[in-house]
């Protein structure tokens, strides 16, 4: 790992908001690619922390923090982020964090990568209730939505499973393609609970929602 991302993680772990912002900057004028900095430098930081806060060694407020620190360093690295293509319509999204969760730095980056690449986003935040999301495919005139769902925990992707289930129950399976992602999150899983897709980075997300949605 480059010097530059091994500190930007550590600032993420030490929740060192103003660190990590001047990292951010540092990185971006040596030339480092956003997502570079983001996958590379602060996921990594994130990732660990997830595993202390589900270890029980960290606690909310520090994962908070953490968090904090990551989205400053997401405001910084923004207008790199929404460069691209965004003439063309590749068709509507929700995003959102499952309940229980409140780590949104993985689908924050694929909601502006999607809607970079010509989506129309609609991002409902953290810790949403499966309920929520089905009314919101319900409230939408969208032929085909797509649900673009993150979790951090193995015990907030479990929800996940939960969400097909109340998809297909409520009727509305035939309009909605379901891609799910967060560290805990394989393809195995996906196949398991019938979901449709999954990515290990924003990049490849955008490829993969664009096929599940052709």
């Amino acid at each position: 790992m480059s010097d530059i991302f091994k500190e930007l993680a550590d600032a993420v772990m030490t929740q060192n908001i103003n660190g990590t912002v001047e990292l951010t900057k540092k990185a971006l004028a040596e030339g480092k690619p956003a997502l570079d900095i983001i996958q590379k430098g602060l996921s990594e930081g994130m990732k660990v922390v997830g595993e202390k806060f589900e270890a029980g060694t960290l606690f909310l407020p520090q994962i908070m923090m953490s968090a904090k620190a990551m989205n400053s360093a997401m405001e910084v690295l923004q207008p790199e982020l929404a460069k691209g293509d965004s003439n063309a319509s590749a068709g509507f999204c929700i995003s959102f964090v499952q309940e229980g969760d409140i780590h949104d730095i993985g689908n924050r980056l694929v909601s502006t990568m999607l809607g970079a690449n010509g989506f129309t986003v609609k991002v409902l935040g953290v810790d949403i209730a499966n309920e929520a999301v089905v009314d919101e495919v319900k409230k939408s005139s969208a032929d085909k939505v797509l649900l673009v769902g993150s979790a951090l925990m193995t015990t907030s992707m479990l929800g996940q499973k939960d969400l097909m289930t109340m998809i297909n129950e409520e009727g509305v399976r035939a309009k909605v393609k379901c891609m799910f992602g967060g560290a805990p999150v394989s393809q195995s899983w996906i196949d398991e609970i019938g979901a449709d897709g999954t990515a290990e980075n924003a990049a490849m997300a955008v490829i993969v929602a664009k096929k599940i949605m052709a």
